[in-house]
């Protein structure tokens, strides 16, 4: 209902900011472009995104039904079930969506996008089938969705590189600030639902996975600290690599060690990854077509006029050059970077708002597009409060960026 409302509200405020456009503006060009950006949205959904997307998908379902078949994920998830029973208490104890929860958000750190779209996909699966309500998300659902669109990522490398080509004196002087904002987006995100779900959040072992994670963040911090950009993305790449790498190799050879059936586990796995590519067209094309629809109205421009005004009566609104990056990230993660580097090539990449639309790229991930992915690819039609977690996870990101921008480089 709620994915209902906000759908029907892109295209009627690209309505009305088209007829402004072009009734006090003379813009009579307003409606072309948004008729064509609805065509080219629609083809990026399916050719750029959805076709590219069912070969990854097809590649990991099939490798995870070996590792499932060979014990492998089920070994991922006894190794942090106890922390996983407490956020997601409808999971029972041993059931495979433990371990595919683990290997979606190991990934997602990793920044492997290309594993992590898949492996998230096969956990939302695996989370629908415990559903008991087959088209209104669960609580299970609903946490896992607002940790996805939180986006934790531990190396931000595809972000440092295009500072780098963008000519950054220092590429790498936002990969501490951004690490620490993303993690607060992650910690808004468990808190909002944890407090919604009514989740016993000062239980100890809570609080020792929180204290782990913490720790984990800080020492990758005080690590990639002392390194240079060619160092950062040297080893961010290699271990990323030799990561996912070892996880096929580790699937294949249990597989063999349980004498199970590799090939034809593969194939059986891969069969449901096509199907779910198709499955979830639809949702991605309705999606960003109506962002889409949004953006080329002209309706954003506005927006960003009107945050500019609100905030005219601050002692400094610097931060407003960078709003464009955070106002698209939750709908289009492509959108989001073209302001990224719209922003840098206006202002610098090593000015204030260069720097800090960086990470507003990087504290949090699309949340409509996540939410359209994997909720459409089980069918799911009521999501509850999902949004509105995916977006407070968001916003927290925001406001952490903005004070740890000001902190760091201002």
């Amino acid at each position: 209902m709620v994915l209902n409302y906000i759908w029907i509200g892109f295209f009627v405020v690209a309505a009305i900011s088209a007829v402004i456009k072009c009734v006090f503006f003379a813009d009579y060009e307003v409606f072309e472009r948004i008729i064509n950006g609805t065509f080219n949205m629609a083809k990026i959904s399916v050719i750029d995104i959805a076709l590219p997307l069912s070969g990854t998908m097809i590649l990991w379902l099939g490798i995870m039904n070996i590792g499932q078949r060979a014990g492998a994920v089920d070994f991922l998830g006894k190794i942090i079930g106890p922390f996983f029973e407490k956020l997601f208490p409808e999971i029972p104890k041993g059931h495979p969506a433990n371990g595919q929860l683990v290997m979606n958000f190991s990934a997602n750190m990793l920044g492997l996008d290309n594993a992590a779209t898949p492996l998230g996909l096969n956990a939302m699966n695996s989370l629908q089938e415990l559903n008991p309500n087959k088209e209104e998300a669960s609580n299970a659902q609903i946490m896992f969705l607002a940790l996805n669109t939180s986006g934790l990522t531990l190396v931000p490398v595809a972000i440092m590189t295009q500072r780098f080509v963008m000519g950054a004196a220092d590429p790498t002087d936002i990969f501490i600030p951004l690490l620490l904002s993303t993690f607060v987006s992650t910690l808004i995100a468990i808190l909002y639902v944890g407090i919604k779900q009514k989740l016993n959040l000062f239980n100890k072992v809570v609080l020792g996975g929180l204290a782990g994670l913490t720790l984990f963040v800080g020492s990758i911090v005080a690590i990639f600290a002392q390194m240079e950009q060619s160092q950062i993305s040297f080893w961010s790449k290699l271990v990323s690599n030799l990561l996912l790498f070892s996880i096929i190799i580790s699937f294949i050879v249990m597989g063999l060690v349980k004498k199970v059936n590799v090939y034809e586990s593969f194939i059986e796995g891969a069969k449901t990854g096509f199907d779910t590519s198709v499955k979830v067209m639809p949702y991605l094309v309705g999606m960003l077509v109506g962002i889409g629809v949004v953006k080329d109205s002209g309706a954003l421009s506005i927006l960003l006029d009107g945050f500019r005004f609100l905030f005219s009566m601050l002692p400094d609104t610097d931060f407003v050059d960078a709003l464009p990056t955070a106002i698209m990230k939750p709908l289009s993660g492509s959108g989001a970077k073209a302001m990224m580097v719209a922003t840098m090539e206006e202002f610098g990449p090593d000015s204030f708002a260069g720097r800090l639309s960086c990470m507003f790229q990087g504290a949090a991930d699309t949340t409509f597009y996540v939410i359209a992915l994997y909720f459409g690819s089980v069918g799911i039609r009521k999501t509850r409060y999902a949004v509105t977690a995916g977006l407070v996870a968001d916003i927290g990101g925001v406001i952490a960026a903005i004070l740890i921008a000001y902190n760091f480089f201002h």
